[in-house]
């Protein structure tokens, strides 16, 4: 059992708003996911600048050596949030110093998160509440953000275990549910070139979405082709720089409520995730149809 919650947000005036109505909408499912939480929030992006999401370990001397690269790769200062850094590259840099962080013994232990334009990744064990807190998750704007309470019954209760689970630039997954083929699929997606940080199987949808996506799919393609080739039982929230998406499998026993007005759309495992929204009495409230795709797209 876990919870899922994500915001789309259709009008700048709540924008500000983002972080502080996703922590609410996190915390009310601490017991549907007690055991980690994360979140994915798509803030400002500037022109040619990829952002980085790291995850630091618990060593006195990685923020430093974190500060020490950027310089040396002549960047902005890195913004920390806990054991959370960004460090915003320039396009041709990304590479490099992607490589640089994974091969300098200085940097060892530091993990990349995300990469994205927009989105930021933080996640991290405790409950949601905590972990908003932690990262600040209540003062971030944006305008759209997915969020997930994890109840690890499958594995260990990791940071790694956590999600949003990513794969491509800008690109993340959450998900309810379990993957009965994610082991076959996981093999078919390697022999394509997509590499995986765990053994998860939510990291395998998402790895299956960016390889669909990669291949020239929308999003709303990729989802589709999902139903055909995803065995089990689930529902995803899915985010992309400019999109935001919801599916469920064609039985869909795992609990799932949308709401949407003029300003939002919105996302919940139950309706007590919605209920704190502004505006949410006049909303259009709705159960997710099995085996539809649910799409939004900023344009």
């Amino acid at each position: 059992m876990c919870g899922i919650a994500g915001l789309f947000l259709k009008t700048r005036s709540l924008e500000p708003e983002l972080g502080s109505m996703l922590s609410g909408m996190l915390a009310v499912l601490s017991d549907r996911g007690p055991d980690s939480a994360g979140f994915a929030v798509y803030g400002k992006g500037t022109d040619h600048l990829v952002k980085l999401t790291l995850r630091l370990p618990p060593r006195p001397d990685a923020g430093g050596a974190v500060i020490v690269a950027a310089r040396q790769f002549e960047l902005a200062s890195p913004i920390f949030h806990a054991n959370h850094v960004i460090i915003s590259i320039p396009a041709d840099k990304v590479q490099a110093v992607q490589a640089f962080i994974l091969q300098s013994p200085s940097l060892s232990g530091v993990e990349i998160v995300g990469r994205g334009r927009r989105m930021e990744i933080y996640k991290d064990v405790g409950l949601p509440a905590d972990v908003a807190k932690r990262f600040d998750l209540p003062q971030m704007s944006g305008t759209h953000a997915i969020g997930h309470t994890r109840m690890a019954t499958e594995s260990a209760v990791t940071t790694k275990g956590a999600h949003p689970f990513s794969t491509g630039t800008d690109q993340c997954l959450v998900h309810n549910g379990s993957l009965s083929n994610h082991n076959g699929v996981r093999r078919e997606l390697q022999r394509e070139g997509l590499s995986f940080e765990t053994d998860n199987d939510s990291e395998v949808a998402a790895g299956y979405l960016t390889w669909r996506m990669r291949e020239g799919a929308s999003l709303r393609e990729a989802l589709t082709q999902s139903l055909r080739d995803l065995d089990g039982f689930y529902t995803f929230v899915v985010g992309t720089e400019s999109g935001f998406a919801v599916l469920r499998d064609a039985i869909a026993c795992k609990p799932a409520l949308m709401a949407e007005t003029d300003d939002y759309v919105a996302f919940g495992s139950e309706y007590r995730a919605l209920a704190g929204l502004p505006g949410i009495a006049a909303a259009r409230v709705f159960e997710p149809e099995p085996a539809t795709v649910y799409a939004w797209e900023r344009h």
